[in-house]
């Protein structure tokens, strides 16, 4: 992992986050009257995603991996799924279909700001960030956007994905909690 400032995948990873606001205000923005604020809602989710695709394609393609993508990569993602998730909560009774349920925003939420302030604590205690992102963090990611996709889009069928999210979310929660503690009391470590 190099130091190199700024790469074609950290711009990348920045328009990402600078997508959020954006995505925001057209989610608080919505009603019935107009429904068609839904479709640009996905279209910016949808290339938040593809976005993500791309800076993970670039910093591996052309070896751009830094020390501030591996910070702000899982953050972008993190910040658009938790706004999504909440902003989708706030707005979604107003939805036709269906709306997010409580219990399953309050896991996203959690799990998120459990996250941030493991890596806050390790960046205190160690200087650095510990744990690397696992298979349950990214089948986590992958599930919670096919549930912002499927209200946004409301397909009453992809309910069962926010079981299963639900799930993932939580073993992935409580497996970066036991990665997260394993490497504070690793020997060595201060």
């Amino acid at each position: 992992m190099t130091k190199m400032s700024l790469t074609l995948a950290n711009k990348i990873t920045f328009g990402r986050i600078l997508a959020v606001p954006f995505f925001i205000t057209v989610i608080l923005y919505y009603s019935p009257q107009n429904d068609y604020l839904r479709f640009i809602a996905l279209g910016i989710f949808i290339l938040a995603g593809i976005g993500d695709v791309l800076d993970g394609y670039v910093a591996r393609a052309r070896n751009q991996k830094t020390e501030i993508g591996a910070i702000l990569d899982p953050l972008a993602d993190k910040i658009l799924l938790t706004s999504a998730f909440l902003c989708l909560y706030v707005v979604g009774h107003q939805f036709a279909v269906m709306n997010f349920p409580v219990w399953l925003v309050v896991v996203v939420i959690s799990r998120d700001v459990m996250l941030i302030v493991g890596s806050i604590l390790i960046f205190i205690f160690q200087g650095k960030l510990g744990t690397k992102v696992s298979v349950w963090g990214k089948a986590t990611t992958f599930l919670q956007a096919l549930c912002v996709i499927g209200l946004l889009l409301q397909w009453e069928w992809t309910v069962g994905f926010w079981y299963a999210a639900f799930m993932i979310t939580v073993i992935s929660g409580l497996d970066y909690f036991r990665r997260g503690f394993v490497f504070l009391n690793s020997p060595g470590r201060i």
